[in-house]
């Protein structure tokens, strides 16, 4: 393992749908006044993502442990792997790299499909649960598959990262002029933060026996559709409706009286119908408030603008 201390902004090493990075200063003066003042020591996501919120509040050095978990095994392998040998996926990468930058855009795109293929081909060797990812059973077939997604992710198109109901990664070959597949230097930084951080695999229930009087959890869900041809959570092959937000205002409910404090956030769905009392009503007794996203991914180019999303909290 390659020491490195956190310095600068890491930013996320993957491109992820519904990413928090530019909501963050927006989200800043909703966390709890615990967190500034040191009684909460622990910090939980359930919904990690690609990670933006971990690594704003890493920076804040605000916590001294972390506990982190998607139901993606793809998103937790890479974690897990940058967490155990950063320094291997770094050099595979660097390979590629050097490969990608020297071939014609027609080869490119060849050398894409190729990855693409073998990812798709070798998933049921690398998806048996989370028993796999367990660091004792490392393997070089991590490093490599963890290799695969960061490079699949930088040059599909749009940046997007989209699996079929299969669990295979359908996004087509992006044009880009010279994508830069990692950032040394950010990787080790994720390196070092993921060496105080618990990984965990699995539906969002699997975080609550770390939930206690000093924690704080932020919940980040696959948000609700706007409207039925709208969707946020198609780019998963794990649904997640109307009976899993139901859950998961369950599952808030049991975070605070197990004494964390909690935020969500979620789709605002008075901008499509001012008559929507569905959050409403399922965080009746809870504070409710808005700030303003930018609608980063709408096939409709007329509706990419700024668009106001709930932030849940129960403090």
């Amino acid at each position: 393992m390659l020491a490195h201390s956190v310095s600068g902004k890491p930013r996320p090493f993957l491109k992820w749908a519904g990413g928090k990075s530019q909501l963050l200063g927006q989200l800043k003066p909703y966390f709890p006044g615990e967190l500034r003042s040191g009684t909460i020591r622990q910090y939980v996501e359930p919904f990690v993502g690609g990670g933006a919120m971990l690594l704003y509040l890493s920076r804040l050095r605000q916590v001294e442990r972390q506990v982190i978990a998607d139901v993606s095994h793809e998103l937790v392998l890479c974690y897990r792997t940058i967490q155990h040998d950063v320094a291997a996926v770094a050099a595979r990468l660097e390979q590629m790299q050097e490969h990608y930058d020297g071939l014609a855009p027609d080869e490119r795109q060849t050398m894409f499909y190729a990855i693409r293929r073998e990812f798709n081909t070798r998933r049921p060797a690398t998806d048996r649960g989370d028993e796999d990812l367990d660091a004792a059973r490392f393997s070089r077939e991590w490093i490599e598959r963890t290799a695969q997604m960061i490079f699949l992710n930088h040059t599909c198109f749009n940046g997007l990262t989209r699996f079929n109901s299969r669990g295979e990664f359908n996004v087509p070959f992006g044009r880009y002029t010279q994508p830069k597949l990692y950032d040394r230097d950010n990787l080790l930084a994720w390196a070092a933060i993921l060496q105080r951080t618990t990984i965990l695999c699995g539906d969002f229930t699997i975080c609550a026996p770390f939930a206690d009087q000093h924690t704080f959890v932020y919940l980040d869900p696959p948000y609700r559709p706007l409207s039925k041809t709208a969707s946020f959570t198609a780019y998963s092959r794990h649904a997640f409706d109307d009976a899993d937000q139901r859950r998961l205002a369950v599952f808030f409910r049991e975070l605070d009286r197990a004494g964390a404090k909690v935020m969500l956030s979620n789709s605002n769905p008075k901008n499509e119908n001012p008559a929507d009392t569905f959050f409403e009503e399922l965080y009746a007794g809870y504070r409710i408030s808005t700030v303003l996203a930018a609608r980063a991914i709408n096939s409709n180019g007329g509706k990419r603008g700024r668009i106001s999303e709930l932030v849940i909290m129960n403090y």
